[in-house]
Order: structure tokens, then C-alpha cells, then sequence
């Protein structure tokens, strides 16, 4: 595993601040921001200090996203294989979780300074694949033969882990590097500020007077292969990945439901996921955010799984402020780290009891740590939760879906060729839905809120359910290679005209590349698996390599999947002008449903 984060640059640092109670969260030092006050997690280096420390040309347009990528990938690299050479003969997938990408470059240079490149730099695939190419094998091929782009928001980084395992459970690759990445950016910061719940303080998760969080970044990598490929090559297994759960609150576009019903499915799926019991729980890394709705949320869902037995937990996030899209994978370290050095890191800042929440843990003796649960919730009501267990040989999970996945057939689906295995049956087609018949599916007061492309992926995806005769799907995963891109040129217009402080926080909760698939989960009242694929032409063929992951291993019966993207001629015209190719220069909605063969 690597990890770069306010509190460390590498695993031993970040071990030593969380065992010596340091948090890593004081004033903005590096992000150009008129809110210099304040507090935040930063990364304690500066752009050129990074690129002069990975041998980088800092006159090359990098995001500070991709930078703390690259920096926590190659140790994490590094402690696996000791360098790049030693992945040169294994099928290796590279799955990322990000959605801030290159952000910091784009609100730098706009308007007058956006180029093709930075827009090709901007994009969560952009991302993935700067990171990806700067690893090279001994030949000076490229190390990661498949790479793959998560966004869900602030579960991305879990959610690309939990991806990257069923894709070695499933034999799709040998050897998965996956984690997330993130960096502040003034769009970010003030999109939060103006929810109104960032600290001025530093965060106090779960206590009576917390007032909100404070915000972070960095970035984290876990080293994933099956225990018989590991222990062929001779590795040093860390942990065991026992179980994993994603679910969907289906409440609201930012706040969780006072019952925590989407945190108390994922932390269910992952126990019945892992073959455990609540009670063997000994330590619940929580997403402990410090905002007074999530911490009650996650405390009644906990209490709901755990029911007056709850395991020792603590959040991590006064340490590090909250990652966002890099916490479930900086989180997912720690968690780590716990099982191995056996402690429990405290939750800083806690002083007063709230009757609403649990007490978080604040030192003291505990027992041994072998089972660990990690959460990760994000705006949609995206949550996740994966199981982490201390490593006994021969103990590790092991799959019994690959021979599903055997057989094959080629389809075509928007010009690309998509693989399908032949228990995979396309059941439904929905192509998008005119502007004329939007309201037939959603409400006039909601067509005003929306943008036309939220609004379009929506009744696109609610028609093929009615056509179909699939009310509420089992799993609703979204596929888009730009995201809400109107909404968020309209956030850096209002950034660059009215300064920080003018954001309009409706434009920024939807703003993020989840949204369209969480307000459908909304709309059908669906708590199932919820997730966003983001990697340009790629992201339809990676979203339905997952949906048919969870029909063949019997985790649903049938999955929506939906492609959605916009465009506007500002952005093709800089494209065409120097010479690139946009994945998709016109809008695209488009609803698959797909079920398993009779």
C-alpha cells in the first residue's frame, strides 16, 4: 500500500502522526484561494517540490490530483513488487477513484487560457491515465495492460477498490493497484462553504459541538492479488479483503436519512459479504465526517447493525481533514495499519458527548483487532462499506465465479465493441427521450432544477424501466465521460466574475459525475448497488463489465445501465482546434437494461 496525506507522505509517517495523535489540518498554505483561513488538510509539498522528488519536468501540465497519484502509487508499487520491473509479467489493472481530476489546472486557466490539453487533463479519465502512463515496465511498455475511472463523489477511492477485487476474484486481471486520488481546489472549497458545513475549527466528528468538516486531500493505493498469486511470488500479505457492501440511501442529493438506511445496507451487505457476524466487528474505521447530520446517520445505522454491541470506532478525519473522493483508500491504509501494528487510532477532537451519536473511541486498552470495517459514504447517498481482516494463511477469500466467465459474445453499443458474457442477456434498449416528453417522466418542479443533461439521463433511464417491466432495478450503474460539464462551466463562470463567495450550492451537488445516477436511485426509491464509471470512450464498456460482475455473482437479477454525456461547441471548438478528439461531440443519453439468461 502507498498513501500521501496531510498527516505524511508515506505509510511510516502517516503510522507514527496517527499514533501520536497529530493532526495534519492548519491553515491553507498552498491552494491560491482568498480563504486563507481556512482550515484545511493539505499535503505538506508544494507542485514543484513533488515533481522534483518524482524526477517530473515541472513545466509539464500536471494536476496536484495526478501528482499526489504518482507519488502514492509508486510506493505502493515499490512495497509490493520493490519497483515497476517486478510487475513486467502480470496482468496488472490500474482502477482509480477521483473526481476533482485536474480541477486546479482548468479554474487556473479559465476562460482565457483553457487549451485542448488542459481539458484533456481535466476529465477523472484524463487523470487515471496521466497517473497510469507514468509507470513503464523494464521494456518502457506501459505497466497497467487495463485502466478504469470511478466517480461517486466522496466514495470513489472504496468504491475503486472494491471494483479492483472483484475484477481479481474474477480472474479479469492478476494483480489490481487501486485506490483514489484527490486535491483541494478553490471550485471544491467553496462549493462546501457553501453548503455551510465547513468547520472554522478544526472538525470534532461525533462530538456535541461539531459544526461541520474541514477539508483534505491526498491520495492512497492498496496492492491487490489473490492469497495463491501472492504467496507464488513469495509476497508479504498485509491483509485479507473479507467483504464489501455499496448501497444507496435514495434520500437526498447531500444530506443522509436520519435512519442511515443507505449506511446501514452497505455496512449489512459487507458482514453477510464477508461470512461474518456483527460481534466479530472489533473496530469500525467511521466516515465520521463532522457535519451534525452525517455523524447522528451513521451512528443510528451502526446502531441498527450493531444494536447496543457496538465495536470500538473512531474517525480519521481530524487527523486529515476529509479527502473526499481519496478518503475510503486513505482510510482503507489505516484500517490496514490497525490490524497489522494492533491499535486503534483515537478520534481527535472529542470532548462532549452527543445524545445522538455513540462515543468514538478516545485511547484506553481494547482487545486484539481482526476485523476491521471501513466506511465511505458520498453525496447521492453513495455509501460503502468493505471489510478488512487481519492475514492467516490459506483463511483468504477466495472466488467461485470464474468459470462464469469463460464464454463471450461481441456486441456493438455506440460505435464501440462491447464483450458480453453469454449468460448476459441485453434486455432493454431506451434511446434518449425528446425534450418534449421530459415531463411525462418527471415532475415541473424538478425539470427546473435540473440541467438538461441530469434531466434527459432521467427520463431516458425511468422510460426503459417502464418499458422494460423493471420498475425498480437491482443495480443502477452510470457511464459518462464528461460529467455535468454545463453545470460546472456555469460554477467557474460565477467564480470568475463574482469571486469565491458567489457559488450556488445547488449547482455544485450537481455538479459531481454521480449525480445522474443517484437521482435516479432517488426517483425509484432503489437502495441497491449504485455506481459512476468516468473514463472517457471506456467508461460504457467499465460500467457493464461491473453490472455483469453482479449478475454472475448473484448479487442482483438485473442492472440499469445508462450512458449520459453533454457537450458544449466552447468545448469542441478547442478540442478540433488543436487537433484532439473528444470522446463524444454531441449529447448522449442512452438506458440499458440487462438480466441473466432463462
Amino acid at each position: 500500500m502507498g498513501v500521501i496525506s496531510a498527516i505524511g507522505n508515506n505509510v511510516e509517517e502517516n503510522l507514527i502522526s496517527l499514533q501520536q495523535n497529530r493532526s495534519g489540518v492548519s491553515p491553507v498554505k498552498y491552494l491560491n484561494t482568498s480563504h486563507k483561513d481556512s482550515l484545511v488538510g493539505e499535503v505538506k509539498m508544494s507542485n514543484e517540490e513533488m515533481c522534483h522528488e518524482l524526477a517530473i519536468d515541472d513545466t509539464a501540465v500536471w494536476s496536484r490530483s495526478e501528482l499526489l497519484g504518482v507519488w502514492a502509487t509508486h510506493e505502493a508499487i515499490g512495497s509490493a513488487f520493490q519497483d515497476a520491473k517486478g510487475l513486467a509479467h502480470e496482468r496488472c489493472a490500474f482502477v482509480n477513484g477521483t473526481t476533482v481530476a485536474g480541477m486546479d489546472i482548468t479554474e487556473k486557466a479559465y476562460p482565457d487560457n483553457i487549451t485542448a490539453q488542459i481539458l484533456d487533463n481535466h476529465d477523472c479519465g484524463g487523470c487515471t491515465e496521466k497517473i497510469a502512463h507514468f509507470f513503464k515496465n523494464s521494456n518502457k511498455t506501459a505497466l497497467f495492460d487495463k485502466t478504469i475511472t470511478l466517480s461517486t463523489a466522496c466514495s470513489s477511492a472504496l468504491n475503486a477498490i472494491i471494483r479492483g477485487v472483484r475484477m481479481v476474484e474474477a480472474g479479469e486481471t492478476d494483480v489490481a493497484v487501486c485506490g483514489g486520488t484527490e486535491a483541494l481546489s478553490v471550485f471544491h472549497l467553496n462549493g462546501f462553504k457553501s453548503l455551510m458545513i465547513l468547520d472554522e475549527q478544526r472538525c470534532r466528528p461525533f462530538d456535541a459541538s461539531r459544526q461541520g468538516l474541514n477539508l483534505g486531500e491526498g491520495a492512497a493505493y492498496l496492492v491487490v492479488e489473490t492469497e495463491e498469486h501472492a504467496l507464488a511470488r513469495g509476497a508479504k500479505i498485509l491483509a485479507t479483503f473479507s467483504g464489501a457492501g455499496n448501497a444507496c440511501d435514495a434520500f437526498h442529493s447531500t444530506a443522509t436519512s436520519e435512519n442511515g438506511e443507505g449506511a446501514f445496507r452497505a455496512m449489512t451487505f459487507a458482514l453477510n459479504d464477508a461470512h461474518l457476524a456483527a460481534q466479530d466487528i472489533h473496530y469500525i474505521n467511521a466516515h465520521g465526517t463532522g457535519t451534525i447530520n452525517n455523524d447522528s446517520s451513521e451512528s443510528y445505522a451502526i446502531k441498527r447493525v450493531f444494536h447496543d454491541h457496538a465495536p470500538l470506532f473512531s474517525s480519521t478525519k481530524a487527523f486529515t481533514g476529509h479527502a473526499t473522493s481519496a478518503a475510503g483508500a486513505i482510510e482503507a491504509v489505516y484500517s490496514i495499519l490497525s490490524l497489522v501494528h494492533n491499535f486503534i487510532p483515537v478520534n481527535l477532537g472529542w470532548e462532549k458527548p452527543c445524545y445522538r451519536c455513540y462515543e468514538p473511541y478516545m485511547g484506553g486498552s481494547h482487545a486484539e483487532v481482526k476485523h476491521v470495517m471501513c466506511n465511505s459514504f458520498a453525496f447521492g447517498g453513495n455509501d460503502s462499506s468493505i471489510i478488512l481482516s487481519a492475514y492467516s494463511k490459506n483463511e483468504a477469500c477466495k472466488s467461485n465465479i470464474d468459470a462464469l466467465y469463460e464464454e463471450y459474445r461481441t456486441i456493438e453499443l455506440m460505435g464501440e465493441k462491447i464483450r458480453l458474457p453469454k449468460r448476459v442477456k441485453l434486455f432493454h434498449v431506451t434511446e434518449a427521450v425528446e425534450d418534449g416528453e421530459i415531463r411525462e417522466y418527471i415532475s415541473p418542479m424538478k425539470t427546473r432544477r435540473y440541467s438538461h443533461m441530469l434531466k434527459r439521463a432521467l427520463a431516458t433511464a425511468l422510460k426503459c424501466c417502464r418499458d422494460s417491466g423493471i420498475l425498480v432495478p437491482d443495480v443502477i450503474i452510470n457511464a459518462t465521460s464528461l460529467g455535468n460539464i454545463q453545470d460546472s462551466v456555469k460554477i467557474l463562470q460565477q467564480l470568475k466574475s463574482e469571486g469565491e463567495d458567489a457559488m450556488y450550492p445547488a449547482l455544485f451537488t450537481l455538479s459531481t459525475h454521480n449525480s445522474a445516477a443517484t437521482l435516479l436511485a432517488m426517483e425509484l426509491h432503489c437502495h441497491g448497488y449504485n455506481n459512476t464509471y468516468s473514463h472517457r470512450a471506456q467508461s460504457l464498456e467499465q460500467a457493464i463489465s461491473d453490472a455483469c460482475e453482479q449478475l454472475l455473482s448473484g448479487r442482483a437479477m438485473n442492472a440499469l445501465v445508462t450512458l449520459n454525456d453533454e457537450v458544449t461547441s466552447e468545448y469542441v471548438s478547442i478540442m478540433n482546434k488543436e487537433c484532439y478528439s473528444p470522446d463524444y461531440k454531441t449529447d448522449v443519453s442512452v438506458a440499458y437494461m440487462f438480466t441473466l439468461e432463462d
